[in-house]
């Protein structure tokens, strides 16, 4: 399993960085399980990825000789956890190429990062205007104040997590909910983006990489248009973030969010990247110790981001973790996880299309598209088949996947999803499509 074979319709390039799966699938332990007597085959890393020794080894070594809060003591182990954990923020700001590593907050996830920044809407628009007497000297930027009239535009491919935030920021505001289709082909329908993106926009929060559909969406149009009306822009890059490489400043949001558990590191850690000067006019949204400038029984101050929005006692040692998840990742190279991702996704989709009754849901080609497949396997209900694949050892996910609405869109109760990772190889492909034809023949 060192390498891979490329199918017949994919160029192949010279140049292309490559690395030796075998050696990679080594760092992960639990790849050598066995799942009811058969060898485990994991096809649900969009789900959560699994955690190389290296970072394991990080996450036990800081609990077991560097355990200390952080940014409260002079102490040596006080010292020692800070640098680890500022040293991890570091590492993440030169991963995604931030402009500064204060532009990088911890939160525990992308969820939780999705709401800060929907939550900070909201208190600057509960606040009074910056020129009424008393008004306080932060979260009143008119960029950040939502009203009746104005609008929130996401798209019908989200997760969860990317809808309920801007639905309950709407019901709390006033503000509209609208949103971009989707074609049949699983693209985003840009069609009407003059109409759907004005200047009563205030936000466009998008996903970068679809959790279900695998669309990678192309975001220049969009970018483009929020820039010409004067809206904001959130990129969703749980999905992408893991699996290529990323650039904020070439991608020009203002905002994105990622979430470790997807690229190696433990859960309860994610990330909040925001342009500085956002950040710095954005409201606190958790208040508590560390966020803090000043505090008396009359009124706070708060600090400067990204303290402002890491109140409390932090993820320390999952910070610490991402930031070795980060090495390990740039110590491979997004480039070359990328091509592998691009080379299993054009196998898989050719593997797939061999089943008789599969409909893939999304685009079935492997361009502008990352390594996550949903099918449907005729009237097979999609618990039945995860049933019967776990029972070979293969993993896969099944249920609406946080994405009911999509679902929704293509007259469906449920899917089954594979994904794929830097530790996937084609032989665990080919025992996805042995197992499908297994789940043929018990519901035949």
């Amino acid at each position: 399993m060192t390498s891979i074979a490329i199918p017949s319709g994919m160029p192949q390039y010279d140049d292309v960085p490559r690395y030796d799966v075998a050696q990679v699938r080594a760092d992960f332990p639990i790849l050598d399980r066995e799942i009811n007597g058969h060898r485990l085959v994991y096809l649900d890393s969009a789900n959560t990825s699994h955690k190389p020794r290296q970072v394991l080894d990080v996450l036990g070594e800081h609990y077991a000789m560097h355990n200390a809060n952080v940014s409260r003591s002079v102490h040596t182990l006080g010292t020692e956890a800070t640098e680890a954990y500022e040293g991890a923020r570091a590492k993440i700001a030169a991963f995604i190429n931030a402009p500064s590593v204060d532009e990088v907050v911890f939160t525990k996830n992308s969820t939780e990062a999705i709401n800060i920044v929907a939550y900070a809407f909201s208190n600057a628009s509960l606040r009074p205007d910056a020129s009424a007497p008393g008004a306080p000297s932060h979260g009143t930027d008119d960029r950040f104040r939502l009203g009746p009239g104005d609008e929130v535009v996401i798209s019908e491919m989200e997760h969860h997590s990317n809808i309920v935030p801007w639905q309950l920021l709407c019901e709390r505001t006033g503000a509209t909910l609208r949103w971009f289709p989707v074609t049949d082909q699983g693209r985003l329908d840009e069609s009407g983006l003059e109409d759907l993106v004005t200047e009563r926009t205030k936000i466009v929060s998008l996903v970068h990489m679809s959790n279900i559909l695998g669309t990678v969406n192309a975001t220049a149009r969009i970018t483009a248009r929020v820039r010409e009306v004067g809206a904001l822009l959130l990129l969703d890059c749980s999905q992408s973030v893991p699996h290529m490489p990323m650039d904020v400043v070439d991608y020009d949001a203002d905002f994105i969010v990622f979430t470790g558990h997807k690229m190696c590191a433990p859960t309860g850690i994610g990330v909040l990247w925001g342009r500085s000067e956002l950040l710095a006019a954005m409201p606190p949204v958790f208040g508590g110790g560390s966020m803090i400038e000043t505090v008396s029984m009359a009124r706070s101050t708060f600090a400067a981001p990204p303290a402002r929005f890491e109140a409390g006692t932090p993820p320390i040692a999952e910070a610490v973790a991402l930031g070795a998840a980060v090495d390990y990742l740039t110590g491979i190279g997004m480039r070359a996880i990328q091509w592998h991702e691009k080379e299993l996704t054009a196998y898989a989709l050719d593997a797939l299309a061999t089943v008789p009754g599969l409909r893939i849901f999304g685009p079935t080609v492997p361009v502008g598209r990352g390594g996550t497949i949903s099918f449907a396997l005729g009237d097979i209900h999609p618990h039945d088949v995860g049933q019967v694949l776990d029972s070979l050892g293969v993993q896969v996910r099944v249920g609406h996947h946080c994405a009911k609405p999509v679902c929704t869109r293509y007259g469906v109760p449920a899917m089954t999803r594979a994904s794929f990772y830097l530790y996937t190889t084609t032989e665990e492909i080919d025992a996805l499509v042995v197992g499908l034809e297994q789940v043929r023949k018990v519901f035949e």
